[in-house]
């Protein structure tokens, strides 16, 4: 993922509230840390998976869905683990 128009202190306050709506739509009970993690790491995973298919994101607003969309793939393939 490019974060070049992303510095890591937007990059965390933005992936915290990625992680928090998505835990929010998925109905998943986390804290703030793992919220950070969710948002930052799953921005990683939806920027690499929609790379893949010719979608880029860019600047803050597609840092925010990349992340909320990785986070809810990342929230339903723990959930799927878990059974």
């Amino acid at each position: 993922m490019d974060d070049a128009s992303v510095g890591w202190i937007a990059a965390i306050i933005i992936g915290g509230l990625a992680g928090w709506i998505a835990s929010s739509l998925m109905k998943s009970d986390t804290g703030i840390i793992v919220n950070i993690l969710l948002g930052i790491i799953g921005a990683a995973v939806a920027s690499f998976l929609f790379g893949i298919m010719g979608v880029s994101f860019g600047g803050w607003l597609g840092y925010l869905v990349a992340g909320v969309l990785g986070a809810c793939i990342l929230i339903f393939g723990a959930r799927a683990i878990k059974r």
